[in-house]
């Protein structure tokens, strides 16, 4: 059977491009007034993360002050004490320091390697200038300073002599390069990191599941309500997002400490005789984080209960299902695009938890947010935290694609 075609009316052509046009202007329209919105985030969500990212892998204080030195180590074994090329080498860097805080700057860095590296270069530092022959200047030095013939802080040097180095992101996996540049696993007592990731993630899978079941049966409640009840009980489980965190952590330090309405209700009741350790520890901890991340739990699960036909429920019932059979038959699985959206939202922000923990929990409880500040405002290592920000950013990625693999696999299956 031919099929027939239909002449293009006079002017198709014409029309047909007239189309295209209009479509084309209507999509850079609509790119045009999204354009605010994707600057705001490459200003303030990809340059910051690009920024972390960079710094976790940069490594400046040793390579820009100490350019000389680097490249007089470059054909040292790296096990007996440098040639006297190296030693004129480190007078003539320390000389060229525009200012004493590079000295320092160079002093903190090498120290975090070197434990007493601090107080050799400041010292050197002061001794300026240290003039002669390569050999005169290293004699001089020794003189100054005998820490200048043990190898281990040339090795500091000749390892940082690089711009860009992976020792961060190494350091926060709990590895390290030895001397010789080769990776290998810190000692048993130095390694933190590890223990510290993992205290995070039992301490946020723990939150996740009490809001789990503190929020299903709530949003479940709320869902069956009518619109009116519903959206007045919604504003006190929006509650905390009203508050300010160090308002809501205080009131629970108020409520959770031994005097508190907490114990004090409960050794009125007689259920205890003594008052309970609820703060700075893990249960104190445990505790605020549900009361303020509850409403994402709840969130996701009411909206998604909100669709569920309750007629679903009633004809399986009717079909002779008991009651509780029926509920965790039919009606749960139809929740648990909102189960997977509020555990997967809930624990991410949990993972990233730092006020929270520093000012309610002990020192077992802190997460690695705690430590990230820590490098960042105490022990002035950029780099360091940049890595273990690193570190949180990969594990929130990792936990992302793992809830869209489960999701696609599901709607697969459906």
């Amino acid at each position: 059977m031919s099929t027939l075609a239909v002449p293009l009316p006079v002017g198709g052509t014409s029309l047909q491009r007239s189309l295209a046009r209009a479509e084309r202007m209507r999509k850079l329209r609509a790119f045009a007034l999204t354009l605010p919105l994707l600057g705001f985030l490459l200003l303030t969500f990809l340059v910051p993360i690009g920024a972390l990212l960079k710094r976790a892998v940069e490594n400046p204080e040793v390579a820009s002050t100490l350019p000389r030195t680097g490249e007089a180590l470059q054909r040292w074994n790296r096990e007996e004490v440098p040639p006297p090329s190296a030693f004129a080498a480190v007078a003539a860097d320390l000389a060229a320091l525009p200012d004493r805080s590079d000295a320092g700057a160079l002093a903190r860095r090498l120290n975090s390697e070197v434990a007493g590296a601090r107080s050799l270069i400041l010292n050197t530092y002061k001794a300026l200038p240290i003039d002669g022959s390569p050999a005169e200047v290293k004699a001089r030095m020794l003189a100054l300073d005998e820490r200048w013939a043990e190898p281990k802080y040339w090795q500091a040097i000749a390892k940082n002599s690089s711009r860009w180095t992976a020792d961060y992101l190494l350091a926060s996996v709990d590895l390290k390069r030895d001397a010789q540049g080769d990776i290998e696993r810190m000692p048993a007592d130095q390694r933190v990191f590890a223990p510290i990731l993992g205290r995070t993630f039992q301490i946020s899978a723990v939150v996740t599941v009490v809001c789990l079941l503190l929020g299903y049966p709530l949003a479940y409640w709320l869902s069956t309500l009518s619109a009116r009840q519903a959206n007045v009980l919604m504003i006190l489980v929006l509650v905390p997002f009203w508050t300010s965190i160090l308002v809501r952590v205080a009131a629970w330090i108020v409520l959770l400490q031994s005097g508190g309405l907490v114990n004090g209700a409960l050794q009125g009741l007689g259920l205890i005789s003594q008052p309970l350790q609820l703060l700075f520890n893990r249960t104190g901890v445990v505790i605020a984080m549900v009361h303020i991340l509850l409403p994402f739990m709840i969130l996701p699960l009411y909206s998604v209960m909100k669709s569920v036909p309750g007629t679903y429920l009633r004809a399986a019932v009717s079909l002779g299902s008991p009651p509780l059979a029926a509920f965790f038959r039919v009606y749960v699985p139809q929740t648990y695009p909102g189960i997977g959206a509020g555990a997967l939202l809930v624990f991410i922000l949990s993972i990233g938890y730092y006020v929270t923990p520093a000012l309610l929990g002990g020192g077992d409880d802190q997460m690695l947010s705690y430590y990230i500040a820590q490098y960042t405002n105490v022990n002035i290592n950029w780099g360091m935290a940049c890595a273990l920000g690193a570190l949180l950013l990969a594990a929130t990625l990792v936990l992302y694609a793992v809830y869209r693999r489960i999701v696609k696999s599901e709607l697969s299956l459906g």
